[in-house]
C-alpha cells in the first residue's frame, strides 16, 4: 500500500540512462541504425514518442515501404536496399505475406526486442536538449506520460531520425524548410512557388465487406461537397489504403507546428468521401462495406532538411554522380507534389524517374554545426528536389544504417562524426558497410582478414548456361520484350530464340546495352534485325555481328507483335531475367519517360520485370555457352546482380552442388559468413500488397558447412534470409570449407552469392 500526506508540490520520477548512441525516432530509420549498431557492440537507447515502431511503416499510417525498386516500375534491377532494413523486409515477406500492417508492427518490435544492447523506451518524447557547448549536445530529455517518468539520455553521440528533427531543432542544427530556388543549386525541376514548396500530409482508411448491408451516417465535420476535390471522380469502393496516397494535404501550412490542423482537414476528406461512396448512389457495390480503419495521425512527406558538409542535389541524382564517400543509394523518382494536395487542380504527383541508383555521400548524414549529431531518416542534408527521391522510407533507413555504422567507428576511434573524412577513416566505413550487406554502387567488399580472398575456391560442377531444360511456354508478343543476357565484352554469341507466327510477318529485333556501368536503362543500340517469319515455328538463329564494349547485361529485344508467339520458360536462374516495354502508372511510368526539355531530366524507355508467377525469362540458347556462373564469384566483392551474375550457380544436374574452399595449410576459422539470392528486383511492399510466395525462389533453403574431415560445422533447414553469419563454439582449424547447398527447387539452381571466412 502506499499512502502520502499531502504535499506543496511534486515531481516525476527522473531515470538515468547511459549509452554510445541515442537514437530519436523510432521509425524505420531509427529502428535500422539501431539494430545495426547494437549488433556492432555498441549500447544504444532508441526513443519512439509512439506506442509502436515503425513510423509511417507502422498500424498506425500504414504506408508500405518502397525505395529504389518503385513497385518494379523503373529500370532499376536488382535494386532493393541492402543490411538490417532488406532482413526486415525479407522476415516480412516470409510471416506477413499478405501485407497486414498488425503483423508488421510485431516484427519490428520482435527484432529490436532481441538485440540486448538496445534499451526500447516507448511513448517516449524528446522535449528538450542540454548541450556541452554551442556545437556539442550532452543529454537530452525525454518524457513517457504512460509510466509518468522522465529520462535523461547521455552519450557521446546522437542521431537524429525523428523525421521533423526534433534533437537537432532543438540543439540549434542548420536547417531548410521549403524549397530552393532554381538559380541556388542550378536545379531546373525546382519548383515555382505557384506550384508549392512543401509535400503534405496523407491520412489513410481500410474497409471491409461485412456480409450484409451497412449504413453510414457522417460526422457533422465531414467534408459535404466532395466536388471540392478535383479528382473525386477517381474514388471508388475498391481502393483503400496507401492506394490512396494522393490524400494529401498541408503543404502550405507549417507542417510541423499545423500538424493536427492538417489532421483535422484529412479527416474531413476522408469521411467525406466515405460519406460519397457510401451515400451517393454511385457505388452499389459498396453496400456491405464498412469503415474499418481510419488513420489517426498523418503521414509525414517534409518538414525540417538539414544542412550536413554536402546537400545532394538534382543533378547528383540525374547524372548518378560518384562521390568517395558514398555509404548508400537511392532510386525513387524524383516525386514532387504540389501543395495544395487533394484540393489541387494539377496531378496528385510528378514523377520523373533517372536512368539507374545514385550514390548518398556520408557528409549528407551529420550535422555541419552540432559536432556530435547524426542525420537520419527524410531529413538528411538534400535539397527538396533531391529529397523528392531520399525522402522515401526504404532509402532513408538505408542512409541511417550508414550513419549508425559511422557512429560505431566513432566510438571505436574517439572521435567525431566529421572525422570520419577529416581522418580518413571513409573507406573502413564503406567495408563495415559492405560486409554487412549494405550494397554500395561501385564498391567491392575487400577485407585484409577475409580467408576466402585467398582460398582456391571449387565446385562440384558450375553452371555453363546454354538453354534452358525442359518444355517451353508460349506466350503471345503483345507488349514488347527484352531478355537481359549477361555476356563478357568482346563479341557477341550467337543466340537462339523460337517464335510461332500465325501468318507470314516480319519481327523486329534490337540487341541493346546500357550506356553507362551498373545501369540498366537499355539506351543504347548496337544491332538491328528485322527477321522474316513464316507461319508456323521459327528458329531464330541471331547473330548480330556486334562487340560487347565491358562486360554487361545484354538486352535482346522484340517488339510487339499481335501475330507472333514466343518461346518462355518456367525455369529460373539467378542474374538471369526478363523484362517488358509495360506502363505502370503507380509510379508514372507510361513506357516511356518524355520530360518537358527544361526541367533537367532524361527522356527514355522503361523495361521493367513482371511480378511472378508471370515474368518468365526467354526460352534461348547459346550453342558457345556462358561461363559466368564460376565458384569464384563468391570471393569478388559483391553479392548481388550488377553488370554480371555475381554468383556461383551449380549445374542443373548436380545431384549434391557442393562449393569448396582451399588452402595450402590449415586455417582458424572463428566465423562464416554466406549470402545468397533473396531477389534484390523484388519491392516487398511491407504491408496492403500480397505477394507470390513467402520464399524467394532463387534462395537456398537447406546448407551444410562441413571441415576437411567431413565435420559439420553448421547446418540450416529452412533459410529464407540473404545472410548468414556463422560462428562454431570453437575456432575451428581446417584447410577446407564444404559448403553442400541443396537446390531450392526443380526448376531453380543452388546458387550463393558470397562467402567469407575469418
Amino acid at each position: 500500500m502506499i499512502k502520502q500526506d499531502a504535499a506543496g508540490s511534486r515531481t516525476f520520477p527522473v531515470q538515468n540512462i547511459v549509452v554510445d548512441l541515442a537514437i530519436t525516432g523510432g521509425g524505420l530509420s531509427g529502428v535500422c541504425a539501431a539494430i545495426t549498431a547494437a549488433r556492432q557492440g555498441l549500447k544504444v537507447v532508441l526513443a519512439q514518442d509512439r506506442s509502436v515502431l515503425g513510423g509511417n511503416a507502422s498500424s498506425e499510417v500504414r504506408l508500405w515501404i518502397l525505395g529504389a525498386t518503385s513497385h518494379m516500375g523503373n529500370n532499376n534491377r536488382w535494386a532493393r536496399e541492402g543490411g538490417v532494413v532488406d532482413e526486415i523486409l525479407v522476415e516480412n515477406t516470409y510471416r506477413n505475406p499478405e501485407g497486414n500492417p498488425v503483423i508488421f508492427d510485431m516484427i519490428l518490435l520482435d527484432k529490436v526486442s532481441q538485440e540486448p544492447n538496445i534499451t526500447l523506451l516507448l511513448n517516449t518524447a524528446v522535449y528538450q536538449v542540454e548541450k556541452k557547448d554551442a556545437e556539442t549536445i550532452s543529454a537530452l530529455r525525454a518524457w513517457c506520460s504512460q509510466n509518468q517518468t522522465e529520462y535523461l539520455l547521455k552519450a557521446p553521440l546522437f542521431l537524429d531520425a525523428s523525421g521533423d528533427g526534433v534533437v537537432g531543432f532543438l540543439a540549434g542544427a542548420a536547417f531548410r524548410m521549403g524549397a530552393e530556388k532554381k538559380e541556388e543549386f542550378g536545379e531546373l525541376f525546382a519548383p515555382s512557388e505557384e506550384y508549392g514548396e512543401l509535400l503534405g500530409h496523407s491520412l489513410y482508411f481500410y474497409s471491409k465487406d461485412t456480409g450484409r448491408p451497412v449504413t453510414f451516417t457522417p460526422p457533422a465535420f465531414a467534408l459535404d461537397d466532395i466536388t471540392k476535390v478535383p479528382r473525386f471522380r477517381s474514388f471508388n469502393a475498391r481502393e483503400y489504403g496507401c492506394k490512396l496516397w494522393w490524400i494529401e494535404y498541408g503543404g502550405r501550412l507549417d507542417t510541423v507546428h499545423d500538424t493536427e490542423t492538417i489532421k483535422w482537414e484529412l479527416w474531413k476528406v476522408v469521411y467525406g468521401v466515405w460519406n460519397h461512396i457510401k451515400n451517393s448512389g454511385e457505388f452499389p457495390e459498396a453496400e456491405n462495406l464498412t469503415l474499418e480503419w481510419v488513420g489517426m495521425i498523418p503521414g509525414r512527406r517534409e518538414s525540417r532538411r538539414f544542412e550536413g558538409d554536402y546537400m545532394m542535389i538534382q543533378q547528383d541524382i540525374v547524372e548518378q554522380r560518384e562521390h568517395a564517400d558514398a555509404v548508400a543509394f537511392g532510386g525513387w523518382s524524383i516525386d514532387l507534389h504540389p501543395a495544395d494536395g487533394v484540393f489541387s487542380e494539377k496531378p496528385g504527383c510528378n514523377q520523373w524517374h533517372s536512368k539507374g541508383i545514385y550514390q548518398i555521400p556520408y557528409r549528407t548524414l551529420y550535422s555541419r554545426n552540432i559536432r556530435n549529431l547524426f542525420l537520419g531518416g527524410r531529413s538528411i542534408s538534400a535539397s527538396h528536389v533531391a529529397y523528392g527521391s531520399t525522402r522515401v522510407m526504404a532509402t532513408s533507413a538505408h542512409v541511417t544504417q550508414a550513419a549508425a555504422m559511422a557512429a560505431v567507428i566513432c566510438k571505436e576511434q574517439d572521435i567525431l562524426p566529421a572525422d570520419i573524412i577529416a581522418r580518413e577513416q571513409t573507406r573502413a566505413l564503406q567495408q563495415r558497410l559492405l560486409q554487412t550487406g549494405q550494397y554500395i554502387p561501385g564498391l567491392r567488399y575487400s577485407a585484409p582478414g577475409d580467408l576466402a580472398a585467398s582460398a582456391n575456391i571449387t565446385a562440384s560442377s558450375e553452371l555453363v548456361f546454354r538453354a534452358f531444360p525442359g518444355e517451353p511456354i508460349l506466350k503471345p508478343l503483345d507488349i514488347s520484350v527484352a531478355q537481359m543476357v549477361p555476356l563478357p565484352a568482346g563479341k557477341v554469341p550467337v543466340m537462339a530464340f523460337h517464335a510461332e507466327a500465325a501468318s507470314a510477318t516480319t519481327l523486329d529485333i534490337e540487341l541493346r546495352i546500357s550506356g553507362k556501368s551498373g545501369n540498366h536503362t537499355p539506351d543504347v543500340t548496337l544491332a538491328r534485325q528485322a527477321v522474316s517469319l513464316q507461319p508456323g515455328r521459327n528458329c531464330l538463329q541471331l547473330d548480330f555481328n556486334a562487340e560487347m564494349p565491358a562486360a554487361s547485361y545484354a538486352f535482346v529485344t522484340f517488339f510487339r507483335n499481335a501475330d507472333v508467339q514466343l518461346h518462355y520458360t518456367g525455369k529460373r536462374v539467378t542474374g538471369l531475367l526478363s523484362v517488358f516495354n509495360t506502363i505502370n502508372k503507380a509510379v508514372s511510368n507510361y513506357g516511356k519517360q518524355t520530360p518537358p526539355e527544361d526541367i533537367g531530366m532524361d527522356a527514355f524507355e522503361f523495361w521493367c520485370p513482371q511480378r511472378r508467377p508471370e515474368g518468365h525469362n526467354l526460352d534461348f540458347k547459346v550453342n558457345d555457352g556462358l561461363a559466368l556462373f564460376a565458384a569464384a564469384n563468391v570471393a569478388n566483392g559483391i553479392e548481388r546482380p550488377v553488370d554480371q551474375p555475381n554468383a556461383w550457380v551449380a549445374d542443373w544436374n548436380d545431384p549434391a552442388p557442393v562449393l569448396t574452399l582451399s588452402w595450402d595449410t590449415p586455417k582458424e576459422i572463428s566465423s562464416i559468413e554466406l549470402f545468397f539470392d533473396t531477389d534484390y528486383d523484388h519491392p516487398m511492399e511491407s504491408v496492403l500488397m500480397t505477394h507470390p510466395e513467402t520464399v524467394m525462389p532463387f534462395c537456398v533453403r537447406n546448407y551444410r558447412v562441413k571441415d576437411d574431415a567431413g565435420n559439420v560445422i553448421a547446418e540450416k533447414e529452412g533459410n529464407y534470409q540473404a545472410f548468414q553469419r556463422i560462428v562454431p563454439d570453437t575456432p575451428v582449424r581446417t584447410t577446407k570449407l564444404h559448403i553442400e547447398a541443396d537446390h531450392p527447387s526443380a526448376g531453380v539452381p543452388a546458387a550463393i552469392c558470397a562467402v567469407r571466412c575469418y
